[in-house]
C-alpha cells in the first residue's frame, strides 16, 4: 500500500523511513542514545561513588556478568519471536539489531527503539512490520512473565519478611492475580494473531506472512524467564554484598526477583522516562527497603541501574565492533 499523501507527496511514515535510512541520521541517533545513557551515569556520579565504596571488585564483576546475561537472554527472547514470524536471523546479525536498537530506550518515548530496530533489521531483508511486531510481542512476553513472577514470588516473600513489610503492598498485589490470566490470554496465538492483523490493518500495513505459534511463544517465554532470573541474581548479589538483609537465601532471592520484575513492569508503563528511569528505582527501593533498610536498598538500586546501563553499552559496542551484517533473513 502506498504511503503517499495528498497530491502524490510522501506521507509522514515514508518521510520518517527515508530519514532513518540516512547514515548521518543513524549516526546522530546512536550518539544521542549513548550520550543520554552516559548522562544518567554522570548525573548520579556522587551516589555511584558512595555505592561503589560499599562493594568489592568481585561483587561488581559478578553482578555485571548477571547484567550482561539479562540483556543477552532478553535478546534471545526477541530473536525467538522474530524467527517464529518468519525471519531467522543469524546470531551476530540479530545481536547487532537488538543490542544497538536497544539503545533507543534511553531516548524519552518508546518509538525510537522501534524505529532503530526496524531500520537495522531492514538492512537484512526483514520487513519493518515484522520487526515492529516482534518487538511488541517480545515486550508482551516480558510483561507477562514478569507478572507471573511477581504473583508467584513477591506476596510470599513479603509475608516471610514480616507483617509490617506487606503494609500498603497487600491490597495492590492482590489485584495482580486478576491481571495475569488476561495477559496469558492475550498472548495465546488464537487471540494474538488476530490482534496483530488488526493493528497492521489500522496502520495500513500488509498482514504478516507467518502467524505466531505456541512453540515460538513458548521459546520466547522460556528465554524471558531466564533473563529475569539473571537480573534477579544481580540484585541478590548486590543485596547480600551490602549486608542489609538477614533473611534465608530463598526468601531474599524471591524478594529480589519479585521486586525487580514489579519495578520493571512499572518502569515500562512510564513511557516518557528513558528506559523507565526513576519509576523503576522507586519501586525496587521500596520493596527492598522492607528487608534491608533504606540506605542499603539505595545502594543496590543505584548499582543495579548503572550495571544494566553498562551492559547495554557493552553489548551494543561489541555488536557494532564484532558483528557482521550477516546473511539476509530467511
Amino acid at each position: 500500500m502506498s504511503s503517499a499523501g495528498p497530491g502524490g507527496r510522501a506521507g509522514p511514515a515514508a518521510r520518517l523511513g527515508r530519514a532513518a535510512r540516512s547514515p548521518w541520521v543513524r549516526g546522530a541517533f546512536l550518539l544521542v542514545a549513548v550520550a543520554l545513557a552516559v548522562v544518567y551515569v554522570w548525573r548520579e556520579r556522587e551516589g555511584i561513588a558512595a555505592a561503589w565504596s560499599r562493594l568489592d571488585a568481585a561483587t561488581v564483576l559478578l553482578a555485571l556478568v548477571c547484567s550482561l546475561a539479562n540483556v543477552a537472554l532478553a535478546g534471545a527472547s526477541w530473536r525467538a519471536v522474530l524467527a517464529d514470524l518468519g525471519s531467522r536471523l543469524p546470531r551476530p546479525a540479530a545481536a547487532r539489531v537488538f543490542f544497538v536498537g536497544q539503545l533507543g530506550r534511553y531516548v524519552p518515548g518508546t518509538v525510537f527503539q522501534f524505529v532503530a530496530q526496524a531500520e537495522l533489521a531492514r538492512d537484512l531483508g526483514v520487513p519493518r512490520r515484522r520487526t515492529a511486531s516482534a518487538l511488541v510481542v517480545a515486550l508482551g512476553v516480558s510483561m507477562t512473565t514478569a507478572a507471573l513472577l511477581v504473583v508467584a514470588l513477591l506476596p510470599a516473600a513479603l509475608a516471610a519478611v514480616g507483617p509490617g513489610a506487606q503494609g500498603g503492598w497487600t491490597a495492590w498485589l492482590a489485584r495482580l492475580p486478576w491481571l495475569t490470566p488476561v495477559l496469558l490470554v492475550l498472548l495465546s496465538p488464537p487471540v494474538l494473531n488476530p490482534l496483530l492483523r488488526l493493528l497492521l490493518r489500522v496502520a495500513r500495513q500488509p498482514p504478516l506472512e507467518h502467524p505466531l505459534t505456541w512453540r515460538g511463544l513458548g521459546a520466547a517465554a522460556a528465554w524471558a524467564l531466564a533473563s529475569w532470573v539473571a537480573v534477579g541474581a544481580q540484585v541478590l548479589v548486590l543485596t547480600r554484598a551490602v549486608g542489609g538483609a538477614d533473611l534465608p537465601l530463598p526468601v531474599l532471592a524471591a524478594l529480589c526477583l519479585g521486586g525487580y520484575t514489579l519495578a520493571w513492569a512499572t518502569g515500562f508503563l512510564v513511557v516518557l522516562a528513558p528506559a523507565g528511569a526513576g519509576a523503576r528505582e522507586v519501586v525496587l527501593a521500596a520493596v527492598l527497603a522492607t528487608a534491608t533498610g533504606g540506605a542499603a536498598a539505595a545502594v543496590v538500586v543505584l548499582g543495579s541501574r548503572v550495571l544494566l546501563t553498562l551492559a547495554d553499552l557493552l553489548l551494543a559496542g561489541a555488536a557494532l565492533l564484532l558483528g557482521r551484517r550477516g546473511e539476509p533473513a530467511r
